[in-house]
């Protein structure tokens, strides 16, 4: 993944993926100020967390317009589509998909027409009760209204647009109020009308989502860092099934459920970006403290602590300072590599293509090592990195993860590889070891991963790690990615449904308005 916040980790292999971020989501009102750009590098600061497709909605208070497109934020915005998106408010998004597949038509924010004007949402998380949604959606508007989005969309962000757009005898916000309480699963949204931004939270909290402050107006993020880029005062966290809104007549707080916070844990371990803080943490703090605490669980003599950029970095200085073993940069990474669309050929993946990470001989050349991430999840990474190291000259590779083995699926916002393929189902830490032919290996436990967090476990999500899962789920055959697009109902716009003005699928980019 691109950025300097260490997505490229499990990258290491052509085709070899590591856990992916849901999403990240933007909002912003803010009269007089050039709210597209605004969003733009909001979104260019959240990149981490999604690098399928982006899009921005902006409203003047009388049209809405949406542009989006597959691809980075830098490749699907520049100046002539930013310049089009005027107006005092704005949403962005960019996705990686947990939901539906990965096409033009699911790419956010998503738009759907209301008896007043238009809605417009962006979503970060991933629901569990889609079925019940779909014949939610079904029962009160019929088969031709489940969503008015363009079509193909085949996403849990459909449903809720639908679920939004549909009631023609409330206004949106008392809409919202309503559908609120029915989602389940996770989910943190931006959505806005053509005067007010909206900004809601999963009554169990899993994914971050902050309020800002700008001198002329209000700002919503996925992460504090992304608040930090566009210059806007951190306010504090939206709360756990709470829904703001943002128009001319303030700022104004709903609660529309009971709170049991469940924030993601491995936000702390991996996904966030290190500069950002989540319940007061910073998660470079709690990163250093991991590799604190795994240097007291699994001491070992070596001559060197290397990470694997960037991720395992913070673990690695931790480790290093409490261990007294000499830090130093092992390997390098390739700054510009990016999310590729060119798959290598089969000759270059048997030559071990490196175009990620690539290692410094002189550094490493007769030394042991300890070599520090952030978590293991198919195990074909760390293979590749302990033989490229040995090939190097290194004398000895011992492993150390910055967390306890990844055993369960993720079903709130995270695609990690299903069960089957995680490689601690079924093997014991020995026969991780001897898989990735490291000469040992360490994972912290999950006591002290918590602990560097600095917040109880009972107000934490570990379900990847234990299989306890705080949101129930529903029968396994109901969590396929692509349940959406298996249903007799697709979701496609009726007739007067919306129109795309420009580009669209395969094009460069995508202006849509009602």
């Amino acid at each position: 993944m691109p950025g300097g916040d260490g997505r490229l980790t499990h990258d290491l292999l052509p085709g070899e993926k590591g856990p992916q971020d849901a999403c990240g989501v933007f909002g912003v009102w803010a009269p007089g100020e050039e709210v597209a750009k605004l969003t733009y590098f909001g979104l260019y600061a959240l990149q981490h967390r999604g690098q399928e497709s982006a899009g921005i909605a902006t409203s003047n208070g009388e049209q809405l317009l949406v542009y989006k497109d597959m691809g980075l934020v830098s490749q699907v915005f520049n100046e002539t589509a930013l310049s089009a998106l005027t107006g005092h408010l704005a949403i962005g998004h960019t996705r990686y998909s947990t939901t539906g597949s990965s096409n033009w038509e699911n790419a956010q924010p998503t738009l759907g027409a209301t008896a007043s004007g238009t809605v417009a949402l962006g979503h970060n998380g991933n629901l569990t009760n889609t079925t019940e949604l779909v014949g939610l959606v079904s029962e009160r508007y019929g088969p031709a209204r489940r969503g008015e989005l363009g079509r193909g969309n085949t996403t849990d962000t459909a449903l809720i647009t639908a679920l939004l757009a549909g009631d023609p005898d409330h206004t949106l916000e008392e809409t919202a109020l309503e559908v609120l309480p029915l989602l389940r699963g996770a989910f943190c949204l931006t959505f806005m009308d053509e005067r007010t931004l909206y900004a809601a939270r999963d009554r169990h909290g899993v994914r971050p989502l902050v309020l800002g402050r700008l001198e002329r107006g209000w700002v919503i993020a996925s992460e504090t860092a992304a608040l930090d880029i566009v210059g806007a005062v951190f306010i504090r966290e939206v709360e756990p099934g709470e829904l703001i809104t943002i128009d001319e007549g303030g700022m104004r707080s709903h609660r529309f459920a009971e709170p049991t916070p469940n924030g993601c844990v491995f936000e702390y371990v991996y996904l966030a970006r290190p500069d950002t803080a989540i319940a007061g943490r910073s998660v470079h703090a709690a990163r250093v403290e991991m590799g604190r605490q795994l240097a007291r669980e699994h001491a070992v003599e070596a001559d060197l602590v290397i990470p694997v950029p960037e991720s395992g970095t913070p673990a690695a200085v931790g480790y290093a300072a409490e261990s007294g073993i000499r830090f130093a940069q092992g390997l390098t990474k390739n700054a510009y590599v990016g999310r590729t669309f060119i798959q290598p050929s089969q000759t270059l993946r048997q030559l071990g293509i490196r175009l990620k990470l690539n290692p410094l001989r002189e550094v490493i050349r007769g030394q042991r090592l300890i070599v520090v991430d952030d978590s293991i999840v198919r195990g074909n990474t760390q293979r590749a990195i302990v033989r490229m190291l040995r090939e190097a000259g290194a004398a000895e590779v011992h492993v150390r993860i910055s967390s306890p083995p990844i055993s369960w699926p993720c079903f709130y916002g995270i695609d990690f590889a299903t069960r089957a393929e995680l490689i601690a189902t079924g093997l014991s830490v020995e026969e991780i070891r001897a898989s990735i032919q490291a000469d040992s290996l360490g994972f912290l436990s999950m006591e002290r991963m918590i602990a560097a967090t600095e917040q109880p476990e009972s107000r934490l999500c570990t379900a990847c790690f234990t299989g306890s899962y705080p949101i129930p789920l529903p029968p396994a055959e109901r969590l396929g990615k692509y349940l959406l697009e298996q249903s007799e109902l697709p979701l496609g716009a009726p007739e007067d449904g919306l129109a795309s003005l420009a580009g669209g699928p395969g094009g460069a980019g995508a202006l849509e308005q009602p």
